[in-house]
């Protein structure tokens, strides 16, 4: 049979019973609707989580204080770990690939300033901290270059904090009070938002070692270290590691590369998309047996057309061929429509609700469509089978 005979055929099968044919299509239409548009909303949110963390910078490794053992809570004995120390950092800015290093003290604290006063928290960093996570100063300085152990009172105020405390008033140059010490304000942030729950435009920072004087404390809470671009992190956390434990004596300490995290972090996600997709894809199971119940209803309303075919000279294949073209088909139509009405409603919801990310890859179109086109295939096999199997002699009697 002449491949554009079997087209019309099939085509002529699907419009002969449009409500029934309506009704299969709209079964794997819904299935596909939902693959696209829970996989869209996943993989939107992927790329939100993972460019909240690269808008810092993909090349920070990051070592804390403490070693992280696998398998096993901290015990709650008392721990002879020496802390991470300034100088511990200034010892690591000496290493090849290393372009800037920050100590990190964070704590909360009052600070009080133009007659208010908010709890706020307060990040001790350095002037390479501006490198080290990116960060840019609207108006005035960062913080200065200053000597570790004699560093100058100076505090930076990010744009939400200086909005709460100065209002539209000018802060450069005012003293504020932060616990029990006195600042000055040399520079207000650029609007940054914020990250792993820390809103960073509400936040003081101050050098490093006026935080451990503020919080009472002789360590660090860990250090950052900016790596050079094109430099392997794996290989400059290694020298970081052999560094710190000829000043420690022992390895009390963890470090964790940006790229080790984000890979992790791109697996959970990449898993949590693949779930809510299957979870669609149960409506492609149910839009399946639609597909199966309504070739089998057709198998057995056409038997009489089948017989007369085959006594006409069509081969068995060629019946097979034609049921099976009639379930590719009736996918096909449905997974179009799924993936016009999927897209259509992700584009919606992104016009709602502006702040939940929406991205639809057209990898996951042109999945989600050969997936359609193999539920059709998949379902249609036993109809197919069924019709191409009939004695042409008893199919041609029957009514």
């Amino acid at each position: 049979m002449d491949i554009r005979d079997a087209i019309r055929l099939a085509a002529r099968a699907v419009t002969a019973q449009r409500l029934r044919s309506f009704l299969t299509l709209l079964g794997i239409a819904v299935g596909i609707a939902s693959v696209i548009l829970l996989t869209s909303i996943g993989e939107g949110i992927h790329r939100y989580v993972l460019g909240e963390f690269t808008q810092f910078g993909t090349n920070v490794v990051t070592i804390a204080p403490g070693k992280t053992k696998t398998g096993g809570a901290p015990s709650g004995l008392p721990s002879s770990a020496r802390p991470l120390t300034l100088e511990d950092a200034q010892a690591l800015g000496r290493l090849p690939n290393v372009v800037a290093v920050t100590p990190n003290v964070r704590g909360n604290a009052e600070v009080q300033g133009n007659g208010r006063t908010r709890r706020t928290l307060i990040s001790g960093v350095n002037a390479d901290s501006a490198t080290v996570f990116r960060l840019t100063a609207r108006s005035g300085q960062y913080l200065p270059d200053d000597d570790a152990g004699s560093a100058r009172a100076f505090v930076v105020l990010g744009a939400k904090l200086k909005d709460e405390l100065f209002g539209p008033d000018n802060a450069l140059g005012q003293r504020i009070r932060i616990g029990g010490l006195q600042f000055r304000v040399i520079g207000i942030m650029e609007a940054k938002g914020q990250f792993l729950g820390i809103d960073l435009d509400d936040t003081a920072f101050i050098p490093a070692a006026r935080a451990q004087e503020l919080f009472n404390r002789e360590g660090v809470d860990e250090i950052n270290v900016a790596v050079a671009e094109g430099a392997p992190s794996a290989a400059v956390a290694s020298q970081i590691r052999r560094h710190l434990i000829e000043r420690h004596g022992r390895e009390d300490f963890t470090i964790v590369t940006q790229e080790e995290m984000l890979k992790t972090l791109s697996n959970i996600l990449n898993v949590l998309t693949m779930a809510v997709g299957a979870l669609g894809g149960i409506s492609l199971l149910v839009g399946g047996v639609g597909i199966v119940t309504i070739m089998t209803i057709a198998v057995t309303e056409r038997t009489s057309e089948i017989g007369l075919l085959v006594a006409l000279g069509a081969r068995r294949r060629t019946i097979l061929g034609l049921f099976l073209g009639e379930a590719i088909a009736l996918s096909a139509i449905g997974g179009a429509l799924g993936l016009l009405l999927g897209f259509g409603l992700a584009q919606l919801i992104h016009l709602l609700v502006p702040a939940l990310p929406v991205h639809t890859p057209i990898s996951f179109v042109l999945l989600a469509e050969g997936v359609a086109i193999a539920i059709g295939l998949a379902a249609g096999v036993l109809p197919a089978r069924r019709a191409a199997g009939l004695d042409p002699v008893e199919a041609l009697r029957s009514e």
